[in-house]
């Protein structure tokens, strides 16, 4: 089987590549890219020399970029995306031209090469928020009320997405993951940023609301549910993808100062964004009962190995945070990466 990965070089992409060639002998990967700045090769690095993986340099909004990574492919998982809300706020336009009219290209694309299955990976932020002392979880059949620039494309990419499956008869699934955290992530995010800057001795800029809460999961966890979803699903469902596991900003912030033996002192608080939500909380019963899906790392395990990565690899993170990861990329197309174009 060949699947197609789009946005495999991102964060949460880039993990479900390193977990289909560790565990799927029976799978050769594309990974299609444009890499922005999330972007980043060196998160496969080591397994990029993999026979069953090729990677296509492109745009999921330009259709002879998806038709060429498309050749020989069985099934598409989707999770190129614009992700970051603040980065939304700043500049909606960029989050619905990639997130709702890339996905409608690149379903076009598969339609026309004959590629029926499709896998999206969507988000728990299109539910909208929650009281933070609210007694209940979101479903799959609720209402969607996205809030922000990203959730509301998130959620178009939903419908586009389901709009293939009627009128084309495309054989699509949809998951919808709470907070990802693990190795690899761009440095805007939460973790990564907080636990970064710590090691710089640098400000942790919390908004005031800080105690929202978050779900947290593993992305090596999220990786084996979308497997598992593309290989099991029921056509045409919806699966959350949640762990139960719920903790505000401030609690993961002093979590990361704990661990790196750090003050306190560092938390700074500064103005909310706008529209900042309160809680996101799924309910995933039902890829545990029909698909019998379960996470597998205890968070006080993973979030620490995930704070000791980041102590462990400062030339990783260093060079996302400083921009001089484009110089790598330009030194490794030219020498060692299997583009084709």
């Amino acid at each position: 089987m060949r699947i197609l990965v789009t946005g495999g070089a991102g964060f949460i992409g880039s993990a479900y590549i390193r977990y289909l060639l560790k565990h799927r002998p029976d799978v050769e990967v594309v990974n299609f890219d444009k890499l922005t700045y999330a972007g980043n090769l060196e998160n496969l690095r080591g397994f990029d020399a993999d026979p069953r993986y090729r990677f296509f340099k492109g745009d999921i909004c330009e259709a002879a970029d998806v038709a060429r990574a498309l050749q020989g492919v069985d099934a598409v998982v989707h999770f190129a995306a614009e992700s970051h809300v603040d980065r939304s706020v700043l500049d909606p336009h960029a989050f619905f031209r990639n997130n709702v009219l890339g996905t409608q290209v690149l379903l076009e694309a598969c339609r026309k090469a004959g590629v029926t299955r499709f896998h999206h990976v969507s988000t728990d932020e299109v539910y909208g928020d929650l009281a933070l002392d609210e007694d209940r979880a979101f479903k799959e059949t609720d209402v969607l009320h996205p809030r922000s620039a990203y959730a509301a494309s998130k959620a178009g990419s939903d419908h586009v997405v389901m709009s293939y499956a009627h009128s084309f008869g495309m054989q699509v699934t949809i998951s919808r993951c709470c907070n990802n955290y693990g190795t690899h992530q761009f440095p805007e995010k939460l973790i990564p940023l907080f636990t970064t800057n710590a090691m710089e001795d640098k400000p942790l800029p919390l908004f005031r609301s800080s105690k929202n809460t978050r779900e947290w999961i593993h992305a090596d966890d999220h990786s084996a549910a979308v497997d598992l979803i593309l290989r099991e699903g029921k056509i045409g469902e919806i699966y959350n993808i949640g762990t139960g596991v719920e903790l505000s900003i401030e609690e993961i912030t002093s979590l990361i100062l704990e661990t790196l033996g750090k003050p306190e002192s560092l938390k700074t608080y500064v103005p909310d964004r706008p529209g900042h939500d309160r809680r996101y909380f799924i309910d995933s019963s039902k890829i545990k009962n029909e698909l019998g899906w379960e996470p597998k790392i205890l968070f006080e395990y993973g979030i620490r190995a995930t704070i000791l990565w980041y102590r462990d690899n400062p030339e990783w993170w260093k060079r996302v945070k400083t921009g001089e990861y484009q110089k790598y990329y330009d030194a490794y197309y030219k020498e060692t990466l299997k583009e084709t174009v």
